[in-house]
């Protein structure tokens, strides 16, 4: 009997050991197909050359001087390369190189910045010499006080007044500017970092982070999953954190921390849907930080750690989609992600499609038809706009942004034709298969790079065919490589939109606003509303509704920008000073552009413009000073 147990225990153990190597050998499988897939990724925008050689682990030693507006650093790669490779090559952006080593024992490494092959859009590739056996170098480098992805903030600029603020926007190739990286989102590392700050403030990045200060103004990160340097992120300042579930929480400046928590009180709800329809969150934990206004875009979807503009701080939870969405990127985006950036739609479509899902879960199908068809709405006039320019290319969902400035590519078809796209084809095959599909989609893409092209053939074998679908060739090309919204596009038949419809027309036919059944309205059924005014609606009836429902001073920052839009188009002057505060003191571009490019369309109103922009500006980020230097013909003043 014993001896029977004693020969059962070999067989279990053996059994072990054969399935705890096969595990192995499928990791390391897994792990030399990732590495031959990134090895393969051909960036227009990047002169890394991962075919010969490439970054796999970051550690990251860096201090942070406000006085100076610098970051000195030291990044330390280990990397992987073919036998033949001699050199590495890694992008940067008017970072000063002091010097570059090998190893642990700090040989010095030959390194040129090939100023000949710069470009304004790519910066200057940095070729570094390697050694047979060199599998780790180290640079040793420093910022530019005008680094593009960071933004420096006096203590004016922030909630609190005391203290300074540093935040970074990476996407879509500025990490080069604050570190020395092979900047491609084709490219995944994992990374590690020790960051020191002035004591009294607080470091966050994209990665597993502290709850709160330290005495000695020293962090340390760790990011376990393979990430690409898009979404490599530092913020600095006077924060605070705030739990409001298991695995989710929010940082803010201390004047803010309420008000955030309260507004993102159903994190928790969200992530749980999301888990619900596409599978396990891979992050481990999720949070939000609230940054100051000046962040250019509504959110960034940094792993761990999504960053926000404080203008979805409406205070009755109204905007919370956008956190939805930044969510949603930790399965399409952060988990899969576009090879390069002419396949952006490959992040940003399934994303907004995913965000409706879950916002529908929480909220129900009325509430997500309305964020449907605002969407198409802001599409439809996206491809106008980007028609009548001459850029109807730039409608398709494969983009050609090769020589051209990625952000070039962060338009409402990325998003919304790419969601809609998705929409249709769950609507070819029915939900219940499309939700098997795309969570299939996810798991066995994870933490992989992926093309248009991939994505067809994944949607041909795993959909089309095992679901007999009728759907060619043709369509396929109609939706990703063709201009506009094809005759097939989902349409949304919103009830509560239809309401709204029924009182605008009962206004423009004399009933008074305060008569109209308005007291139910959400924020989405006002927004349609202001949307749909006719453009020369006059003065006085915009003093009517303005006196009724307070319009100018709405604390929403969606409905407020259409309604300004409606101010300058009619000169209604009662909203000038909240436009002239709003533009001072918000740097989200979404809203920041169709303000500055109606106040254009007059002399008077473009000399506002002006003055206006020139208080504004040191406020804003380089993402937003980019596009509206353009706009304005601004030119800044040099020495």
């Amino acid at each position: 009997m014993k001896q029977n147990k004693t020969n059962s225990y070999v067989i279990i153990i053996y059994c072990l050991s054969l399935l705890f190597n096969f595990s192995c050998e499928m990791q390391k499988e897994t792990s030399e197909t990732n590495a031959q897939a990134t090895m393969k990724i051909n960036d227009p925008h990047s002169f890394a050359r991962p075919q010969q050689a490439v970054i796999k682990h970051l550690k990251w030693d860096a201090k942070v001087n406000f006085e100076n507006k610098i970051i000195s650093g030291t990044a330390s790669y280990q990397i992987e390369k073919t036998e033949e490779a001699d050199s590495i090559i890694l992008d940067t952006q008017n970072l000063t190189i002091k010097k570059v080593t090998a190893g642990k024992d700090g040989k010095d490494l030959p390194y040129e910045l090939r100023s000949d092959l710069s470009n304004e859009i790519m910066g200057t590739p940095l070729h570094i010499s390697l050694y047979n056996d060199t599998d780790q170098i180290n640079i040793y480098y420093e910022t530019s006080p005008k680094a593009e992805a960071l933004q420096w903030l006096a203590p004016v600029q922030t909630s609190g007044k005391q203290q300074p603020f540093l935040f970074t926007q990476s996407q879509a190739i500025l990490a080069r500017s604050w570190i020395p990286i092979q900047d491609s989102p084709g490219i995944r590392f994992t990374y590690e970092a020790n960051v020191e700050v002035p004591v009294g403030l607080l470091a966050l990045m994209s990665a597993e982070n502290p709850k709160e200060k330290n005495d000695k103004g020293q962090y340390q990160f760790e990011m376990n999953q393979p990430i690409p340097a898009y979404l490599m992120a530092l913020a600095v300042g006077d924060l605070v954190f705030e739990p409001v579930g298991k695995r989710t929480g929010v940082y803010a400046e201390p004047e803010m921390i309420d008000k955030a928590a309260y507004e993102f009180a159903e994190m928790e709800d969200m992530l749980i849907a999301a888990e619900e329809l596409y599978g396990p969150y891979r992050w481990e934990q999720y949070d939000l930080i609230v940054l100051p206004p000046s962040f250019p875009f509504g959110g960034m979807e940094n792993p761990r750690l999504t960053f926000v503009t404080p203008t979805i701080l409406a205070g009755d939870r109204s905007l919370t989609s956008l956190v939805a969405h930044e969510l949603a990127h930790s399965w399409s985006g952060n988990l899969v992600t576009n090879a390069n950036w002419n396949d952006f739609w490959l992040n940003e479509g399934f994303t907004v499609y995913f965000e409706r899902r879950i916002m529908e879960a929480l909220y129900g199908d009325s509430y997500a038809e309305m964020l449907s068809e605002l969407g198409k709405q802001d599409l439809q006039g996206s491809i106008e706009e980007l028609t009548a320019e001459g850029n109807s290319k730039d409608t398709h969902l494969k983009l050609d942004l090769d020589d051209r400035n990625p952000d070039d590519g962060l338009t409402d078809v990325a998003y919304e034709k790419g969601s809609l796209f998705l929409k249709w084809l769950e609507n070819e095959v029915g939900r219940k298969k499309f939700d098997v599909f795309l969570e299939e989609y996810f798991n066995t893409n994870a933490f992989q790079t992926m093309t248009t092209e991939a994505f067809v053939d994944y949607l041909q074998k795993n959909l089309i065919e095992p679901n007999n679908l009728s759907i060619n060739k043709e369509d396929l090309d109609r939706w990703i490589y063709g201009p506009g919204l094809p005759a097939s596009t989902p349409k949304f038949d919103s009830e509560r939109f239809a309401a709204v419809d029924s009182a605008l027309q009962q206004w423009q036919t004399g009933t008074a606003p305060q008569d109209l059944a308005t007291s139910n309205w959400s924020s989405h059924e006002w927004l349609h509303f202001i949307r749909a005014l006719p453009e020369d609606i006059g003065i006085e009836q915009m003093k009517a509704l303005d006196n009724a429902f307070g319009l100018t001073e709405t604390g929403n920052s969606e409905m407020l920008v259409a309604w300004l839009v409606h101010a300058i188009r009619n000169d209604y002057n009662p909203s000038f000073n909240r436009l002239e505060e709003f533009l001072i003191n918000t740097g989200r571009r979404k809203f920041l552009v169709p303000l500055y490019e109606n106040l254009t369309q007059s002399e008077k109103n473009q000399q506002m413009a002006m003055v206006i922009y020139q208080k504004a500006r040191d406020n804003y980020h380089f993402v937003a000073t980019h596009t509206l230097d353009q706009l304005l013909g601004y030119k800044e003043e040099t020495n």
